[in-house]
């Protein structure tokens, strides 16, 4: 079956926001204008088509990305819902990884939130052009102006208002458009008819005023347009458009719209938007891989459908009907169910049996497909996120996903030894499903210990084992997942002349290490000045890598330490690669005996928005709570203090701020950093966890 539209009419858009700010209900709309869906879909009700999860619907919250795809103005939209709340962070970045354009909603009353500035940088990683959607601005404080205020300072972004709002808060009944120069009015309750108007004259001084103000910004980056613009020439909406296109694309500005999704006002516009601003795959730089036959090659891939097929799986899910789902973003090339494909990542030739084309957890069979779909695939077997999928005759490998490492952990223990087998089974597609959840035997203790990236992560993976999975587990409380690092500087040596299976081996490593700078990891650089084999190097660091996997003070991972390879005595009858890597991680774990080990626990960035009167008893507990006051500032009468405060001291902290607020006071925690943990702080933490993680 030959491509519908050509690849210049694919849109590949995620939606993106700070957890309630209105994605879900965004994306109920689109489908709905859109013809995807004959019904309104409401998170609050349980019916959004996008939260098809029993714990989404449940708790009202996006937990996993969701796929679909839909038609608008003669252009294929495909979508990526992504969740909101930080535990689930990395479904958006892994959704961004491998989309081309996105939306970005913003709550008209609370403006740019904390989770806002974290999907936004992760935008900005990617380098993915954004158009933003100011939501809710029929709720009581709305403000649209505020909100691009917003954008612009905490973003550092430059925000382009492409409507100005006709009424505010219950009065909010339509738009000017200030490209086209005219009022959109929604006065039907569906919101699908849309009257378009003369703009009153009781605002036209202020919308002429915009629109000028948004040609000027404009044509700073068209120099066509400021050659009409200041000369006073006339230019038309197209050159217009095509100008805010072109730096959109570039993401030199970003287009702010707004509306009440909730109240089917402004979407229709949004749509309107991602075909006329947003990019095409056509419009994004070349994908780049290495030569799998040399890393320090890049190779390249057009998105076009002659050039040979490559692909990246960006996302793994179980499907009770069909088994493993393999979500797949093709960058160019084309291909027929059925053919074989190389999966370089693992050097396996697989053949993929089906290709889906999903709408939330539902699914449509497709024989071919082409350069800018979002697929999934039913055959793999072996797989994992961030695979690259390739023709057989023309490998490259795509640059993969890295992901953080838990911040936290409970030990879970079944009631019955006779569940083993079929809880090994589902913490393994658990894993394949999410690669922010890990689990492990402890050595120690024996216990199963499962971690994950917040309380919330670990508690609908608890609830699927119990449910989805219908395994009766016993569970314990949440533990913090802390890390050593060195405070000072020491040097170390460790020779290793021992019989390996039986053959003489011998090696010799010293080495110093010092405190290395916060977030670095392990840092090797190599100082030794005689010959040493390249293998022998490589294998000294891969010993210093599996030392750091255990501390020396309970057994966490190290992290943020720099090593200097000092040393390597070399024998050329007796020199057995293994031996370096064992001596390089014996030297190490004894130099980080020395060099005063401490604890690192990871610390949260934390909002409060609380009524005025509640103040002093927030700020009193958060220092009881070992909490950093770093701002406090004013948003609609309503006091917003940031801080930073351990992760360990943040267990039941939502019941103890709504207990002091009466209900009224509403927190956000997102990951910062790992931080020393205070001296008089360790003896307690070791003492109360040594041994269970």
């Amino acid at each position: 079956m030959a491509r519908n539209l050509p690849i210049s009419r694919t849109r590949n858009i995620g939606i993106m926001a700070h957890i309630d700010a209105g994605k879900t209900t965004l994306t109920e709309r689109i489908l709905y204008y859109t013809g995807k869906t004959h019904k309104l879909g409401e998170v609050h009700e349980g019916t959004a088509e996008m939260d098809w999860m029993v714990q989404e619907k449940e708790r009202g919250i996006t937990i996993t990305a969701a796929a679909t795809t839909c038609s608008w103005k003669n252009c294929n939209i495909n979508i990526i819902d992504t969740p909101g709340h930080v535990d689930f962070t990395m479904e958006v970045e892994r959704s961004l990884r491998v989309l081309d354009s996105a939306i970005a909603v913003f709550d008209g009353v609370a403006g740019v939130e904390p989770q806002s500035e974290t999907v936004w940088r992760q935008a900005d990683k990617y380098h993915v052009p954004r158009i933003c959607f100011v939501n809710k601005m029929d709720r009581i404080g709305a403000d649209y102006y505020r909100c691009i205020d917003m954008i612009r300072e905490k973003l550092n972004a430059d925000p382009l208002p492409m409507h100005m709002p006709i009424g505010i808060e219950s009065d909010f009944s339509g738009v000017v458009d200030l490209v086209e120069m005219k009022s959109l009015i929604w006065d039907d309750p569906t919101g699908k008819n849309i009257e378009v108007r003369d703009i009153d004259s009781s605002l036209l001084e202020k919308a002429s005023k915009m629109h000028e103000e948004l040609v000027e910004k404009v044509s700073e980056f068209d120099d066509e347009l400021m050659h009409k613009f200041i000369e006073g020439e006339e230019y038309s909406v197209e050159e217009l458009k095509s100008a805010i296109r072109n730096a959109t694309v570039k993401s030199n500005l970003f287009p702010v719209f707004c509306g009440t999704a909730l109240k089917n006002k402004g979407v229709q516009t949004v749509l309107d938007a991602v075909v006329d601003y947003l990019a095409s795959p056509k419009d994004i730089p070349a994908v780049e891989g290495h030569d799998i036959n040399d890393e320090t090659v890049m190779v390249k891939r057009e998105a076009d459908d002659k050039e040979p097929f490559c692909g990246l799986i960006f996302k793994i899910m179980t499907d009770s009907h069909v088994g493993k789902l393999c979500f797949m973003r093709v960058y160019s090339g084309m291909m027929k169910s059925g053919e074989q494909v190389l999966n370089v990542s693992l050097g396996k030739k697989e053949r993929i049996n089906r290709f889906l084309r999903m709408h939330a957890n539902h699914r449509e069979d497709v024989t071919d497909i082409y350069t800018g779909d979002i697929i999934a695939l039913v055959g793999l077997k072996n797989v994992r996120t961030g695979d690259t999928i390739t023709s057989l005759d023309s490998p490259l490998l795509l640059e993969r996903m890295d992901f953080p490492e838990p911040v936290i952990s409970i030990a879970i223990e079944l009631k019955s030894k006779a569940d083993q087998d079929k809880l090994n089974n589902a913490l393994q597609r658990l894993e394949e499903e999410d690669p922010t959840f890990k689990k492990e035997v402890n050595p120690d203790t024996g216990q199963l210990i499962i971690s994950g990236m917040g309380e919330l992560h670990l508690d609908i993976i608890v609830d699927r084992l119990l449910r989805e999975f219908n395994i009766p587990a016993n569970i314990g409380k949440p533990q913090v997942t802390y890390k050593e690092t060195v405070t000072a500087t020491a040097q170390a040596e460790h020779l290793y002349d021992k019989p390996i299976a039986g053959k003489e081996s011998f090696g010799h490593v010293k080495i110093a290490v010092f405190p290395g700078v916060s977030g670095s990891g392990l840092v090797v650089e190599n100082e030794i000045k005689t010959f040493l084999p390249e293998q022998i190097l490589k294998e000294i660091i891969a010993g210093l890598n599996d030392s750091m996997q255990g501390g020396v003070i309970a057994g966490y991972k190290m992290d943020d330490i720099k090593v200097a390879v000092l040393g390597a005595d070399y024998d050329e009858t007796k020199s057995v690669d293994t031996a370096y890597r064992i001596a390089s991680n014996h030297a190490l774990k004894e130099a980080a005996r020395i060099a005063s080990p401490t604890l690192m626990e990871p610390v949260m960035k934390l909002e409060v928005v609380l009524p005025d009167e509640y103040t002093g008893d927030i700020i009193n507990d958060l220092n009881s709570r070992r909490g950093k006051i770093e701002n406090i500032d004013i948003r609609n009468e309503l006091k917003v203090i940031d801080a930073l405060i351990p992760l360990s001291e943040t267990f039941g902290y939502a019941t103890s701020v709504r207990s002091m607020s009466q209900g009224r006071a509403s927190h956000t925690l997102i990951f910062s950093h790992y931080e020393q943990v205070p001296e008089t702080v360790m003896s307690r933490i070791l003492g109360r966890f040594s041994g269970l993680i």
